[in-house]
C-alpha cells in the first residue's frame, strides 16, 4: 500500500516533528537521506518508522511507502532522496564524562551545534553537555552533524547541574582574554567550554573556569565562528599535549 494523501495521520505526525515542542513531547526526531538513515541503522538507534518512496521500497524492510509528492511535503531537503527515519531520542541522564568532553553554553545556531557534534565525534570526544542551547535534534542540527549525533552522548541540564556533574574535571573556557591555546597544555582530562555565538561564555562558567584559552587571530579579524573555534580547540587540546 502506498500513502498518497497528505492528510494521512502518520504524515501529519511527521510534519509536527519539525517543531521542537512536538519532538520533546513525543521523544522523537527525524533523520533524512540515504546515507544518514543507513548510518542510523548501523549505529543501532531505536527507529520507530522508516518512510520512503516506491523507488527505495526494496532497500528498507517494513518501511512505510509514500508517493513522491507526499514525500516532498515532509522533506526538509531541496532535493529529497526519498527516505527518512523517525528515531527515538536517547534518554541520557546526566553523568560524569568517561574522558575529556565538551560543554556548549547557550549555543543558538543549529548548524553550529551540529557541526560541533560532527567534529567532536571525529576527534573522539563522545560526551557533550548542553546548557540552554538550541535543540540538538532539530533537522538542521542533525543534518549538520553528518551522523555524528548517533555516536556521541548528549546531556542537557542547567548550569548548576552540569557544573556539579563535571566536578573534578578541568574546565577550559574559550575566551578572548585567555592564554594562547598553542602555548597551553591542559593536565589530564578536560572539559572544553564553547559559548554563545554573540555573547561568548556566561559569567557563571567563566567564574568556574580552571583555565581560559584563546585562538590567536590577525588584528583585522574580530572573532571566529563558534564551530570553527571548537574544532581547532578540540584537536589542539586532545592531540597536542606536552
Amino acid at each position: 500500500m502506498v500513502i498518497t494523501s497528505k492528510s494521512n495521520p502518520l504524515i501529519k505526525e511527521i510534519s509536527k516533528l519539525y517543531e521542537k515542542k512536538h519532538r520533546k513531547e513525543k521523544g522523537l526526531y527525524l533523520v533524512e537521506g540515504i546515507k544518514p538513515v543507513n548510518e542510523c541503522i548501523v549505529a543501532g538507534c531505536v527507529i520507530e518508522n522508516i518512510v520512503c518512496t516506491e523507488s527505495l521500497a526494496d532497500k528498507y524492510n517494513n518501511a512505510v511507502i509514500v508517493s513522491t509528492k507526499v514525500f516532498e511535503t515532509i522533506s526538509s531537503e531541496k532535493t529529497p532522496q526519498g527516505v527518512l527515519a523517525i528515531v527515538k531520542k536517547p534518554q541520557n541522564n546526566l553523568k560524569p564524562p568517561q574522558d575529556s568532553c565538551i560543554l556548549l553554553d547557550c549555543l543558538q545556531d543549529p548548524g553550529n551545534l551540529g557541526t560541533i557534534v560532527r567534529t567532536a565525534n571525529a576527534a573522539g570526544i563522545k560526551d557533550i553537555y548542553l546548557i540552554n542551547c538550541t535543540d540538538p535534534y532539530a533537522p538542521k542540527a542533525v543534518r549538520a552533524s553528518m551522523s555524528g549525533i548517533f555516536f556521541v552522548n548528549i546531556y542537557q541540564g542547567t548550569s548548576e547541574e552540569v557544573l556539579n556533574i563535571l566536578s573534578g574535571v578541568k574546565l577550559v573556557c574559550a575566551d578572548m582574554n585567555g592564554e594562547n591555546i598553542f602555548e597551553f597544555s591542559v593536565p589530564g582530562k578536560f572539559c572544553l567550554c564553547i559559548g554563545n555565538e554573540g555573547n561568548g561564555i556566561s559569567q557563571d562558567l567563566i567564574n568556574n573556569a580552571d583555565y581560559k584559552i584563546k585562538i590567536p587571530m590577525d588584528k583585522s579579524c574580530e572573532s571566529l565562528n563558534a564551530a570553527v573555534s571548537a574544532g581547532i580547540a578540540m584537536y589542539q587540546l586532545k592531540y597536542n599535549k606536552r
